[in-house]
């Protein structure tokens, strides 16, 4: 067996209360890797198509890999796999945090989940060993109450755990799961398929730490990432957070505001990771192993709001979506929001975009005071922000709609409503524009689980690091602000890296070639010295194809092709104020980059569905059939 892995899968199928270890072995590991990759795999096999996201024939699965709870930056991540509440389609997460390295130490490469409990339950691993226990004294708790008690029950306080909150056992389809409280798998909803399981937790305490292939050599790849740390692009995000880009996007003209009606912000700075630094930070997080540092841990202690650091503190994507999406610059009002989606386990991004389209709605007048249960609930109005956040997470009056993620309420709301989505595949827009990174609008619309920020590189890097685009065969760097066909390449080829990133389970921010801590080059180093594979380049990049058609195959399945990959009308509206003023996105371009793109990706143009000449070039031969 490959060093790094622990060839040991656990089978939970909750419904009989019984489990099994299944031992794929090495070609297996060499195949599907770990993370999303493997994920799908299992998601493919055991979900049947059209299958009730919420209901019991829905898999899900975490996956790790081999290079999970190695000592080095950047591995200790984990991936979430099931079909998704939100959007109807794949449903994809990753978190970080201290928990996937202790999964990985518990003996275990992955859980798959299958069925649904009678009553709620946790599972508890412990070196090997894993047994289902009553959850029902947990059920309706926050997560830091969850993990307190059961630190004490287990009578270990170095358990680490994985749950589901309050929103997702109520079905919020934009739940997340939460690792160690405040590291959120967020985005698509795994919470609520968590939830619909009846599986409330997963705590793990681990001591067995998986062979390496060369010991040496991974030590000096995490010294020299160490070394590397203070002049390397990733170094301000250690020191600001990922907030401490909301200048630079907002100087861009590309930092939402007001439900996307603008690119700028003035009340931009309060939001910003310089003030966080300044006024409310109490101390960096980090995930183990880990140089960079960059989790933010936060407190507020006054009359109108209170934050306590146990719930970690906004990332840049959260100080936009409850902020300048909402006309907000209330910082410790986004602080509390943030701790609120932590407690109950919410999607940030989901929770704050779909907000900020109740508020657009309510300033045209689509929503009254009679439908928002007298909140007015206007763009920089804090208190009904936080309020709603609550709402939402209990399904309470409004926020029982709201719960439903914006495309699902604006369908209920009426035609108008819908004209002021930022979404796609009922997912809502993360925090960045398309408008001044252009491959983004492609990679927004194709993207199998809806509109996402972390699944491509950013339009700037093209520019910015030839060196190591070049590594990725990118030779001839492109402005941010075209589409053409070498912008769709780009787009392409690093969706391809970052799909490995999600199935090897690395960071983006530490692998990254616009951070600059690690290279590809890196990367394929420390595959080699903690699971003694030499990978090439160009296997890396297959092996993410390889995920990414394994994505659209589970799509298509669901009868999604060509016709769910758009942009909505909002894209199409002008932007007002700032560098981005008049901006708008042509949906005739995007035709014709996503005719570029299904070309280039060997898929059908007219469809958007791989062929099955791709998916036997992939090794994916078993995938065929499920084409129809």
């Amino acid at each position: 067996m490959a060093y790094g892995y622990t060839d040991k899968i656990l089978h939970i199928y909750l419904s009989e209360g019984e489990m099994e270890i299944e031992r794929p072995g090495d070609a297996f590991y060499r195949k599907y890797v770990g993370g999303s990759a493997l994920g799908l795999y299992y998601l493919l096999q055991h979900t049947p198509p059209h299958a009730d996201p919420l209901g019991p024939e829905n898999t899900l699965i975490f996956a790790l890999s081999g290079l999970t709870g190695a000592p080095v930056s950047g591995q200790s991540r984990m991936t979430a796999v099931a079909k998704s509440p939100l959007t109807n389609a794949v449903g994809d997460s990753q978190c970080g945090g201290f928990f996937p390295a202790e999964l990985k130490w518990a003996g275990f490469d992955a859980l798959v989940f299958h069925g649904r409990a009678e009553d709620p339950v946790y599972l508890w691993i412990k070196d090997g060993e894993a047994e289902l226990r009553s959850a029902e004294g947990l059920w309706g708790k926050p997560t830091g109450d969850v993990e307190a008690v059961l630190r004490e029950e287990l009578g270990d306080p170095k358990v680490k755990t994985l749950q589901c909150g309050p929103a997702g056992e109520r079905g919020v389809r934009f739940a997340s799961v939460m690792a160690d409280v405040n590291r959120a798998m967020g985005r698509t909803g795994m919470g609520a398929v968590m939830g619909s399981k009846g599986l409330k937790a997963i705590a793990v305490r681990g001591t067995q730490k998986p062979q390496l292939k060369d010991k040496e050599a991974l030590v000096a790849l995490a010294r020299l990432g160490a070394k590397r740390y203070p002049t390397s692009g990733i170094y301000g995000t250690g020191e600001l957070g990922t907030a401490g880009v909301v200048e630079y996007q907002d100087m861009a003209g590309g930092l939402p505001t007001r439900n996307w009606s603008s690119g700028t912000f003035e009340g931009h700075m309060a939001l910003d990771g310089s003030t966080m630094a300044e006024t409310i930070l109490q101390e960096r997080d980090t995930c183990y192993g880990c140089v960079v540092r960059c989790k933010r841990v936060v407190k507020v202690d006054n009359e109108r709001w209170e934050v306590d650091p146990l719930y970690g503190g906004p990332e840049y994507e959260t100080a936009a979506a409850m902020g300048s999406y909402c006309g907000i610059d209330d910082l410790e009002a986004v602080s509390r929001a943030n701790q609120l989606c932590n407690m109950y386990g919410m999607d940030t991004i989901s929770c704050g975009a779909t907000i900020a389209w109740a508020m657009d709605c309510f300033q045209e007048g689509i929503l009254t005071e009679a439908d928002t249960n007298g909140l007015e609930l206007r763009f920089g109005n804090a208190e009904a922000m936080v309020e709603m956040v609550e709402k939402i997470a209990h399904r309470e009056g409004f926020g029982d709609l709201l719960a439903e993620g914006s495309a699902r309420a604006a369908k209920k709301v009426g035609e108008d409503a819908e004209d002021l989505l930022a979404a796609v595949k009922n997912q809502e827009y993360p925090a960045h524009m398309p408008h001044v990174k252009r491959s983004l609008a492609l990679i927004y619309a194709v993207n199998p689980f809806g509109a996402d920020h972390e699944s491509s590189e950013h339009d700037p890097t093209y520019e910015g690091y030839p060196e190591q685009m070049a590594k990725l065969g990118l030779t001839d760097p492109q402005p941010s602000d075209v589409l053409n066909e070498e912008k769709v390449r780009f787009a392409l080829v690093t969706q391809y890296l970052h799909s490995f990133h999600d199935s090897i389970n690395v960071c983006n921010f530490v692998f990254g070639p616009s951070w600059q801590l690690y290279d590809v080059d890196h990367l394929r180093e420390a595959v080699q010295a903690v699971i003694g594979w030499d990978l090439s380049v160009e296997e890396v990049l297959e092996i993410g194809e390889r995920r990414l058609n394994m994505q659209r195959v589970f799509n298509a399945r669901e009868g999604m092709g060509r016709e769910a990959d758009t942009l909505p009308k909002k894209m199409r509206k002008a932007l007002e104020g700032g560098k981005t003023d008049g901006m708008a996105l042509s949906p005739q371009a995007l035709e014709r980059a996503k005719d570029m793109y299904y070309d280039m990706a060997g898929w059908d143009v007219y469809s958007g569905i791989p062929t099955r000449g791709k998916l036997a070039s992939l090794g994916l031969d078993w995938a065929v059939d499920m084409l129809g």
